[in-house]
């Protein structure tokens, strides 16, 4: 079963621009958006939550993300 439910969101003007901005760039609806950070966020939490850890690397440096 595919069940929605509906919910209202308040995003601050910084916020707001940085969903418009990733809705320009990715070519998405802010709801596609939203849903992919969810599902985005519950995967990190759970491999978190198995002990992994979240590293970004660019050329020169390796850094861990820690997340709330």
């Amino acid at each position: 079963m595919n069940d929605k439910k509906a919910m209202t969101l308040t995003l601050s003007d910084t916020e707001m621009k940085a969903l418009d901005e990733l809705c320009l760039k990715k070519d998405a609806t802010k709801t596609a958006i939203i849903r992919q950070a969810i599902r985005l966020y519950h995967l990190v939490d759970a491999k978190l939550a198995d002990g992994a850890k979240l590293l970004v690397q660019d050329q020169d440096t390796k850094s861990e993300l820690m997340v709330l």
